[in-house]
């Protein structure tokens, strides 16, 4: 396959309109827990704003400045977010984790629809982007604990 062949392969029209309709793109005005997570390699960043309640996500807000992979995986976890608890969220970021770095499958429910990044495995310098809404969600709600443990 030649590279042009794998960016198109890469940049499905499924990523891409995972990318162009983000939910929650507006941020909480009293959140919880802020986090801002960055890929050193490119420069992208998405900052959540989380609400919990009795340990799950009960209000969800982002903004998201990332290429069309980091902006896809953001889209999937605001889809699938509300619900969730700090163990489950680190579950999810651990399997789509496996899922680039080790050819592991794709992460459970809810956050299954992550599937559409397999294609990504092979662009290592795209995964830290990938990640970024899982690792500041996991920030965020670590940090909402130690506040309502304070």
């Amino acid at each position: 396959m030649s590279a042009e062949t794998d960016m198109i392969k890469l940049y499905s029209s499924r990523i891409l309109a995972l990318a162009a309709e983000i939910p929650r793109t507006a941020r909480l005005d009293a959140p919880s827990a802020t986090a801002k997570r960055r890929s050193p390699l490119c420069g992208s960043t998405v900052t959540v704003d989380i609400i919990v309640e009795d340990g799950r996500i009960v209000d969800f807000g982002q903004d998201v400045k990332a290429c069309a992979l980091g902006q896809a995986a953001a889209s999937v976890v605001a889809q699938n977010i509300i619900g969730c608890t700090l163990a489950y969220v680190e579950k999810a970021r651990d399997e789509l984790k496996t899922m680039l770095k080790s050819n592991g499958p794709a992460p459970a429910k809810p956050f299954d629809g992550l599937e559409v990044l397999i294609p990504a495995r092979d662009y290592k310098n795209r995964h830290a982007s990938i990640l970024l809404a899982l690792d500041a969600v996991v920030e965020a709600m670590t940090e909402a604990k130690k506040s309502a443990c304070a």
